[in-house]
């Protein structure tokens, strides 16, 4: 093997880590927002398509997301959606003690309230049982609801 080839290797290895270094920093962030991803669409009874896409947008678009795939995104949202049908209440449960993992970090907690409003109102209706279900996630991130008018 030539030294190129070694170095080439080498530097292939270093970003795969630093790959997988972003992911792991960021799995908190992840699982606490397709948490309340997935309380905030499910608030009214239904997940329209309009909440899915919005939801997915903002993933793609967000910076400390983006070294997730889209359907790594997906599988984390249909988790929790899925522990929200079969349990509503173990599935709040755990959808809440993934947003509490963000509680201490400000600036993480005001960008996923911010999301919750985006994709809840996506649909072009922010109802009382969305703002409701906003209001409790931004209590849990130590967040106070008036900053959003909520």
């Amino acid at each position: 093997m030539s030294f190129d080839n070694f170095l080439s290797q080498l530097k292939a290895k270093a970003s795969e880590l630093k790959t997988e270094a972003l992911k792991f920093k960021n799995k908190d962030f992840l699982n606490a927002a397709m948490a309340g991803s997935a309380l905030v669409a499910m608030a009214d009874g239904s997940i329209s398509s309009e909440e899915k896409q919005k939801m997915i947008k903002f993933i793609e678009n967000n910076d400390a997301l983006s070294v997730f795939t889209t359907s790594d995104v997906i599988k984390a949202f249909q988790d929790y959606v899925g522990q929200l049908e079969f349990d509503k209440d173990i599935g709040e449960a755990k959808a809440y003690q993934a947003l509490g993992k963000l509680k201490t970090n400000s600036e993480a907690a005001r960008l996923l309230v911010r999301m919750i409003i985006a994709i809840a109102s996506s649909d072009g209706n922010f109802d009382a049982q969305e703002k409701k279900v906003a209001v409790r996630i931004a209590k849990e991130l130590a967040v106070d609801p008036a900053e959003f008018e909520l």
